[in-house]
């Protein structure tokens, strides 16, 4: 006998026995829910069977019979309303499982969203891709789908959605392509670093998302709520279908902010901050320039994260600023790196760790934030040190900037294109789904093992559209991506270390080393940042002009064609 949990109210299992009925109730169960006809395996029991071996020792069983593949709404209404009925919690059984998990999923749908659904049930071993239109749909079956057919439709505007359409619009001016994203706004995330060291106005980081969507690119504005790549469809919120022949994935990351316990109530206030929201980066500027002295610290979760650089940026670029002030010596600087090393490639550890001296930083690896609680000032972390017993630990703040755990988004996670942990499965070289071979993914929700950056995004995007044009044209892919990727190191106001590395941490210089050494700080790093990383952003990146940018070329000896 199974038992596979999927709430606490409910657990489902295969085809059980009288003889397991005593188990059931030594395992807490109070009522045994039946969803399997009679008659439908010669060596099947009979409910009354069951029934009469739960009477005898008290448990309460209901009979709700289900035909194989035929689940009906009003059935699934008629689970729902039993689970509230029957003393709990609940044991619900069928001939493998999976019709109690679809009577438990479609009756829930109106209150539950579709990703948790669809990611409850995976987690007990079910696959409910088959009824997701139903679930998104409310529990009901579709009337009427009304499908928008494109050539190419592309999840997400943010850097990779947009400039993958822009790009292909370049090659292939006639495709017909759709970017579905429900966001009004387009923000230049890289630029927040500057806004909290009160660098660059919050403004200039957002524009509209109309005024960015490449002219002749259908703009969808609605969220996703799941795949069917053996359909070829999107199904969005509310349950419209959007079919295509190839897809692009690229929605960004989900910043967890309530994985960190207390850390939403006490956002924007109580001297805690972050970079990582639009409305905060000026908060972390408004405290920076209040510490006159006490305890600052700079939080950064396991990885991965987008731009693992960022939690150190705004340590170095807030100790410039006290440093200048005259006022160091009065601040405690305190690094809590859920990791173990300051910076995943070595090389540009020496140029940083000469900065954590000027600042006299403390490094404390292997401390990941757990909880925070902003009115007293305290937060609390887990720390797992190599060789030692885990232990928690709790520190005062004046200040506190914190970067939130990350994942891939709910409607990512739980979808048939995810890899085990959650991330789009593709290879990593051409960029394309390892298994759907007319879908690709770029950006921050894809699994090749590049640094999740702004930069990375620039050179992904020419090689998927160079990929998905040769796929159309019926050739063999055309562009590899060399896991390249950049992280600008603002160490100080006016100085950069600029990282530029690729897969195994192979570093890529783009620009000449007379003109920017990336292992050392410079002005020049600097000044490309601050003045010219921006407008090639809005005005090249976005606009699918690819300076610098060109996608390398798949050789014939490549063994990933």
């Amino acid at each position: 006998m199974e038992m596979r949990k999927l709430t606490e109210a409910l657990t489902v299992s295969p085809q059980i026995t009288p003889e397991d009925v005593q188990k059931i109730k030594d395992a807490g169960f109070r009522a045994i829910l039946c969803n399997r006809p009679d008659g439908e395996g010669n060596d099947q029991p009979t409910f009354e069977e069951i029934e009469m071996a739960a009477k005898e020792i008290g448990l309460e069983c209901l009979y709700q019979p289900v035909t194989s593949g035929m689940v009906q709404d009003e059935q699934a209404e008629e689970f729902g309303t039993a689970l509230t009925h029957l003393p709990g919690p609940v044991f619900a059984y069928c001939r493998t499982g999976t019709r109690c998990t679809t009577l438990w999923s479609l009756s829930h749908a109106k209150d539950m969203p579709a990703s948790e659904i669809l990611g409850t049930a995976k987690a007990a071993g079910y696959d409910m891709g088959g009824v997701v239109r139903r679930i998104v749909n409310g529990g009901k079956t579709p009337t009427d789908t009304g499908d928008a057919k494109f050539d190419v439709v592309i999840v997400g505007g943010g850097a990779g959605g947009i400039a993958v359409a822009s790009s292909l619009k370049s090659r292939m001016r006639d495709l017909d392509i759709a970017l579905i994203d429900p966001a009004d706004i387009h923000y230049y995330q890289p630029g927040w670093t500057m806004v909290g060291a009160g660098i660059f106005d919050p403004a200039t980081t957002a524009r509209t998302m109309g005024s960015l969507i490449p002219k002749g690119v259908h703009w969808i504005k609605s969220a996703v709520a799941a795949f069917e790549p053996k359909n070829n469809a999107v199904i969005l919120d509310g349950c419209r279908v959007v079919k295509y022949d190839r897809l692009i994935v690229c929605p960004g990351l989900k910043l967890d902010w309530h994985a960190v316990d207390g850390l939403v109530d006490t956002l924007g206030k109580n001297g805690v901050t972050s970079n990582y929201r639009y409305d905060l980066a000026p908060y972390t500027w408004e405290l920076v320039q209040g510490l006159k002295e006490g305890r600052a610290l700079f939080t950064q979760p396991p990885m991965p994260i987008k731009c693992a650089g960022a939690p150190q940026k705004a340590l170095y670029l807030s100790g410039d600023h006290w440093y200048r002030e005259e006022i160091i010596g009065n601040i405690d600087i305190q690094f809590m790196n859920a990791g173990g090393v300051l910076f995943g490639v070595k090389d540009y550890v020496p140029a940083l760790m000469e900065y954590v001296k000027k600042y006299d930083a403390t490094l404390n690896f292997f401390h990941n934030l757990v909880s925070i609680d902003g009115p007293a000032k305290t937060a609390t972390f887990e720390v797992k040190k190599p060789d030692a017993e885990p232990e928690t630990i709790t520190t005062e703040f004046d200040m506190i900037h914190v970067c939130p755990p990350q994942t891939a988004p709910d409607f990512i996670r739980v979808s048939p294109l995810a890899d085990a942990a959650g991330w789009i499965d593709v290879d990593q070289i051409t960029l394309r789904h390892t298994e759907f071979d007319n879908i690709w993914s770029l950006g921050d929700v894809m699994n090749a093992p590049n640094a999740k950056t702004a930069a990375a995004a620039r050179m992904q995007a020419p090689v998927v559209a160079a990929n998905v044009t040769a796929d159309i044209l019926g050739g063999n892919p055309q562009g590899a991506y060399n896991g390249y990727g950049s992280c600008p190191l603002t160490v100080e106001r006016g100085k950069i270390v600029l990282a530029e590395f690729g897969y195994g941490g192979t570093l890529m210089p783009i620009l000449p080393k007379w003109l920017i050494n990336g292992t050392k700080p410079t002005r020049a790093a600097w000044i490309l940042k601050e003045l010219l990383l921006p407008p090639v952003y809005w005005g090249a990146m976005l606009k699918g002009r690819e300076w610098m940018a060109k996608p390398e070329k798949i050789t014939g000896n490549d063994p990933s064609v």
